[in-house]
Parts: C-alpha cells; sequence; structure tokens
C-alpha cells in the first residue's frame, strides 16, 4: 500500500520514518484498510512518527487488525504480534529457554520472542486484544511503552533498549467478554484512536477489493444488511459480533456460490449464542435478499 492519498505533508512524514529492514520482509503487512475517514490514518500515521504508541479501540470485526497491516505497509516495518489472552506469560513476550547440542555438548539457547525481536530490530509491536491479558502480566513491558523504551529480559538479564523505529500498535474490544478494563498507568501510555464500523460507500470499496462478489446489486444489500445490524447494535438488540466487518465479508465471499442466506447463516447467524439474535438477524436477511 501507498501513501499517495493522503496529504502531501504526511505523505512526507511517512518517507521521512520509513527503514529499510534487510530481515523479516515477510512481516511486512500488505494493509488494506479503508478508513471512515482519513483522520484515523493520519492521526495514527503523526503518533507512530513521532514515536507514541498507539491504542486501537473499537468493536470486534471493525477492522483494526487491518488497521495496523496497513500502517505497517505504508511505513515498510515488518510487524511482530503478541495475541493476548488469559494464558499469556513472560515467555510469550519476551522469549524462552531451550536445550541444544553443540560439539556433543548440551547447550542452553535462548529463543526470542516478539518483544524482544521487535526492539531489538526497531520494528513494529502489535498487540492484539490488549485487555484479555491478566493485569499481572501487562506490567513486565511498561518500560517498553514509556519515554525509556527499556526492558530487562528476566530469563537473561539483557538490558535490552529498542532500536529508534521501534514502535507499539496495540488494539481493544471494550466490554468484550473475557476482558478487564486497562489501568490508568497502561492506559496513560498510548495515543487511542477510536476505529469505528465503516460503512457505505467504504464499505461497498471494501467488499468490492476484498471479496470475490461482483454484483453490484448484491453488493449494495450487503451494505445496507451491515447498517442495520450496525444499528441494532447501538439500540442494543444484537451483540457486537453480529455486525462484524470480518464476518460479513466472508458471507459476501460464500455468496459467490451459494445463496446469500445460507451464507449469512453460515457467516453470522450461526455464530450467535441467543436465540432471539439469531431470529432478528434471519428476519433482516429474509426482508433483504428473495
Amino acid at each position: 500500500m501507498n501513501a499517495e492519498f493522503l496529504p502531501q505533508r504526511i505523505q512526507q512524514l511517512v518517507k521521512n520514518n520509513q527503514y529499510k529492514h534487510d530481515q523479516y520482509q515477510d512481516l511486512i503487512r500488505d494493509g488494506g484498510y479503508m478508513p471512515p475517514n482519513e483522520e484515523l490514518i493520519i492521526d495514527a500515521v503523526t503518533a507512530l512518527s513521532m514515536g507514541k504508541n498507539i491504542l486501537l479501540k473499537g468493536p470486534t470485526g471493525a477492522g483494526k487488525t487491518k488497521f495496523a497491516e496497513t500502517l505497517s505497509s505504508l511505513f515498510q516495518q515488518p510487524m511482530f504480534s503478541v495475541n493476548c489472552s488469559v494464558d499469556l506469560d513472560a515467555e510469550s513476550l519476551m522469549g524462552f529457554k531451550t536445550l541444544s547440542y553443540e560439539n556433543d555438548k548440551q547447550t542452553i539457547d535462548f529463543v526470542p520472542g516478539p518483544v524482544t525481536n521487535s526492539m531489538k530490530h526497531g520494528t513494529f509491536l502489535y498487540i492484539d486484544e490488549i485487555n484479555m491479558a491478566k493485569p499481572e502480566t501487562l506490567p513486565l513491558i511498561n518500560g517498553v511503552l514509556d519515554y525509556r523504551r527499556t526492558i530487562t529480559n528476566p530469563f537473561t538479564n539483557e538490558i535490552i533498549t529498542a532500536e529508534e523505529q521501534f514502535g507499539v500498535i496495540a488494539a481493544i474490544n471494550e466490554g468484550y467478554i473475557g476482558t478487564v478494563p486497562l489501568n490508568e498507568a497502561l492506559k496513560n501510555r498510548f495515543i487511542v484512536i477510536d476505529v469505528p464500523y465503516i460503512q457505505g460507500d467504504q464499505l461497498n470499496k471494501l467488499i468490492t477489493n476484498s471479496t470475490k462478489l461482483v454484483d453490484e446489486t448484491l453488493i449494495n444489500l450487503y451494505v445496507t444488511l451491515s447498517k442495520d445490524l450496525i444499528t441494532a447494535v447501538e439500540q442494543g438488540k444484537l451483540s457486537e459480533d453480529a455486525a462484524s466487518i470480518r464476518a460479513l465479508l466472508d458471507a459476501c465471499d460464500l455468496t459467490t456460490f451459494i445463496p446469500p442466506k445460507r451464507a449469512i447463516l453460515r457467516s453470522i447467524i450461526d455464530k450467535l449464542d441467543e436465540d432471539r439474535e439469531k431470529a432478528f438477524v434471519q428476519n433482516l436477511a429474509d426482508t433483504l435478499f428473495d
């Protein structure tokens, strides 16, 4: 992805902060995020260029991961990833020790984790669903996220200071099952960017560019379906899962081979837990698709 759609001064900011990496070219993502307004990209680019961490906040399926991948593409920055869960521990972040053999002698090697790799090589670090991690785990990387950009590896006692191009992008789904509120000390280390669902023309373009569906009539119907689902979520009639853009794109792909209502059933309805919500979405599908 290039930066041509951005204002000239932001294009220059991107260019000034690009860095040629000899390693990990396969970790430079393809991008493809289409923001509801360009200010989202401009603000994220500006913050990262100034060495700030950014926190992408929004509902599930709104495109936060694709947003992060687009930033990786714009800056031509490899991006290591951490997927948070209640099982996340120091080894998942920093790496682990393992036994190996050299000249028939047993040795102990350290295999670096995503935090160690991204700091040492000056790449982006993407922390997905950061509020899924146990509160006692994340303070380990507080020093990584503030002006120090330094951490002591608890397994090797090595003091690691991040290379200049290192940057952190995190994402959260607030209020999602299994999440915990971020403490203020952690939240204050981020610039927060609210990522809403994309709708209207942007969603039409995303479906056209990201799925195999080419029928303009069907694409417009899916845009309408998405709008109705988002409205229902905002009114408290549906959970956020129902309005996932990711799930909608899956339905669009399936529609190239199976009827739309069955594609919606497989991609959206069957993922819901409550019969009331399933019936609601089914009714929307029956209304829009013959």
